[in-house]
């Protein structure tokens, strides 16, 4: 993988991602979601935060309620003393992020804070946590990105977009402005743009930066961007993606 400028990072064989945790365990981005990725061996999970109205970080894809959990609104214009009583999917409680954080600490977690408000909020999350080492964050914004790297930057970033644009360019020859980025995580294609390629990859690898795709559920891309040497997938399917490591001789999360 060539050199790791991260402990997050470092790792035997290819970073296997339960984004979001384990869909067939639960609820996405739920504590029993997590809790069975950990279960099946992935050392490490994604997640999304947004800020509650008073200030609480919730590990929580969508900016509304509406189209995961049994309630309708926006997190933003809620306080926690009543998304408490929320339940995704009708069954699960919303899971904070520090509660995340502190049940599992064992896990690497990939974070992307979801509005300006979110990135201070994180920013003290992971101070008081002491989860510097663990985490990774990552943002489309490029603004947000700036913002966490300024305070934090010992801790793990991914691209912005910006960055993935220059990266993607500098795989097929031009100069590449340097970044503060340890990883490059990204689709195979962005509004039609294939990204991921042995060119993008060997780039990558050139500048000392992984490559980490998402989100791969197809047993057969799987196989296709392993063989291109990417160093992490995502997956909402992680049972899959470990049943293909370890046909191939490469599962190695657990431990």
């Amino acid at each position: 993988m060539g050199r790791i400028s991260h402990s997050f990072l470092e790792h035997s064989g290819l970073l296997a991602f339960a984004h979001r945790g384990d869909q067939d365990s639960g609820p996405e981005n739920t504590m029993v979601a997590f809790e069975g990725a950990a279960r099946l061996g992935f050392r490490y999970v994604e997640t999304d935060v947004h800020a509650t109205a008073d200030g609480v970080l919730l590990a929580f894809h969508d900016p509304h309620l509406d189209r995961l959990t049994d309630q309708r609104g926006r997190i933003d214009r809620l306080e926690w003393s009543s998304l408490r009583h929320v339940r995704v999917a009708g069954t699960e409680p919303i899971a904070r992020l520090e509660e995340l954080l502190g049940e599992f600490p064992d896990l690497r977690v990939n974070i992307e804070p979801k509005s300006d408000v979110a990135v201070e909020l994180l920013i003290n999350t992971i101070r008081r946590t002491g989860a510097e080492m663990r985490v990774c964050v990552g943002s489309f914004s490029d603004r947000r990105l700036h913002r966490f790297r300024a305070v934090l930057p010992k801790v793990c970033t991914s691209m912005g977009r910006t960055e993935t644009t220059g990266a993607r360019l500098y795989s097929i020859g031009l100069p590449l402005r340097s970044g503060g980025a340890a990883c490059a995580q990204v689709p195979v294609r962005w509004k039609g743009i294939r990204i991921v390629d042995r060119r993008f990859i060997r780039a990558m690898k050139q500048r000392g930066l992984q490559t980490h795709v998402w989100t791969v559920n197809d047993p057969g891309e799987m196989h296709r961007l392993i063989d291109l040497g990417v160093d992490g997938l995502m997956t909402d399917r992680p049972a899959q993606l470990k049943a293909v490591l370890i046909a191939r001789g490469q599962w190695h999360q657990a431990g």
